[in-house]
């Protein structure tokens, strides 16, 4: 997490099909006798599980809520197997998208829903009994996020000074253009690294060149940049500025979704969490303030950090909406499952962001390549799909931001190992790795805003 990035980009590629395709459930082609059960780890998340269902049930579940029927699925077969395990909720994985719907319902992620069930019930045993219904099409346990967070150091790779040393016979006397402390200089050493700053430890050139991009461009605040995270503190003195809110919920009736975005005081993002407008932040959840503060921490205003896309101190940096998924551990059950970390990427892209930050992802070795690509259709790469080719456009595919579509960028999770993760090695996310002070690989899944050796605090 204190790092600077080297970017591994993976194709950003959208994946093209329809909702109903026989290639979403189907593996090589071929008939299977019953729903594709994907993502079935030993470390899912206990209580809950994501169903696609057919397109002609859930026509009968929006049938049957629609009259008030059943607060189940009002399929029979599906509904047995619900009330056995004592399920409390059982609705739309993505929500009505309010003046979204039509483009929800085209992309076919109006046919996932989410139950919420007894948590003593193992999630196998659940899967189980819902593999028999003829109506569900995919079963996908439910996973637990991890911020990606330093692990262990890593030691010099073969080649890494070599590589460094090249980048460092660039020009590297770009000079600092703001007025922050010099300590924040020595601090954000990955901004523009001099060769001094551990002594002979530090490898001159080893760092994003960051000082050499702010003579391009600080920022720009028609860019909104979604921190998919823990809540960013969004009256933090080095981020309030470069917040951004939702005028028709800050300037509304507290309790009522003003804008009719289907989300209830989202004034500066929403706690997928808890569910609420309301984010958190404290000494326990400040990853999310670290990682907006290394993108958008106000710039020239001598107080505290640089960011990356702060601006230069006239208004003019990139801007934060929070998206709340992980909870105090970081992890786990205490965050928001699987269906909050989809509804937030969902979330941005149709409140206005452009870029997808997410600096976390599942334990190394819980998902193998095989079962990812075997549910490449799966809910949480529908989402990032829906990102990519969404974000920017109003309800009529009016670009209303800087781009036509969205970049969804992952933390690659990397520890000094070649081993692939998830959900950065998805096709649909950029996957950014790390480099540490040497130049060597570095023993921590560094994201775009991994960059920053202090937190914004």
């Amino acid at each position: 997490m204190k790092y600077p990035f080297k970017s591994l980009l993976l194709a950003a590629t959208v994946l093209a099909a329809a909702s109903c395709a026989k290639d979403d459930t189907q593996s090589g082609g071929e008939e299977t006798a019953g729903p594709v059960i994907v993502n079935a780890s030993p470390a899912a998340i206990g209580g809950e599980i994501i169903l696609k269902l057919k397109t002609e049930a859930s026509g009968i579940v929006e049938k049957s809520r629609a009259q008030g029927v059943s607060k189940g699925s009002g399929i029979d077969e599906i509904d047995r197997i619900l009330n056995t395990v004592n399920t409390v909720r059982f609705e739309r994985l993505f929500p009505d998208g309010g003046r979204f719907e039509e483009r929800t319902r085209r992309e076919g992620l109006h046919l996932w829903y989410y139950a919420k069930y007894d948590p003593s019930v193992p999630t196998s045993e659940m899967a189980s009994l819902l593999s028999s219904c003829k109506d569900i099409e995919i079963i996908e346990y439910s996973l637990a996020a991890e911020t990606s967070d330093h692990r262990r150091a890593a030691s010099p790779a073969a080649g890494a000074q070599s590589v460094t040393r090249a980048i460092a016979d660039e020009v590297r006397n770009v000079p600092f253009p703001f007025n922050e402390s010099e300590r924040s200089q020595q601090m954000q050493w990955h901004y523009n690294n001099t060769g001094n700053i551990f002594a002979q430890t530090s490898q001159l050139g080893a760092d994003a060149n960051v000082y050499a991009a702010w003579q391009l461009s600080t920022g720009n605040p028609d860019v909104i940049v979604a921190v998919v995270d823990q809540g960013v503190k969004y009256d933090h003195e080095d981020l309030a500025a470069n917040m951004w809110v939702n005028e028709a919920e800050l300037n509304g009736t507290p309790g009522v979704d003003d804008d009719g975005n289907g989300y209830v005081d989202d004034i500066y993002g929403y706690n997928f969490t808890k569910e609420t407008g309301e984010l958190d932040f404290s000494a326990e959840l400040m990853h999310g303030t670290h990682v907006a503060g290394t993108i958008a921490a106000v710039n020239n205003n001598g107080v505290g950090v640089c960011g990356i896309a702060g601006g230069s101190g006239r208004g003019d940096g990139v801007k934060i909406m929070s998206c709340e998924i992980l909870g105090k551990s970081e992890s786990g059950s205490s965050g928001a499952g699987l269906a909050g970390q989809i509804r937030a990427i969902k979330y941005a892209a149709d409140n206005g962001a452009v870029i997808c930050q997410n600096s976390w992802g599942y334990t190394a070795g819980t998902i193998s390549v095989t079962d990812w690509t075997r549910g490449s259709y799966s809910a949480l790469s529908r989402a990032m799909e829906y990102f990519n080719k969404y974000a920017g456009l109003d309800e009529n595919g009016n670009q209303t931001g800087p781009m036509a579509g969205g970049i969804v960028l992952f933390a690659a999770g990397n520890d000094a190992s070649s081993e692939v993760c998830y959900p950065a090695a998805d096709a649909n996310a950029i996957s950014v790795g790390a480099t540490a002070f040497t130049g060597a690989p570095a023993g921590v899944g560094g994201g775009i805003a991994d960059l920053a050796r202090s937190v914004v605090a």
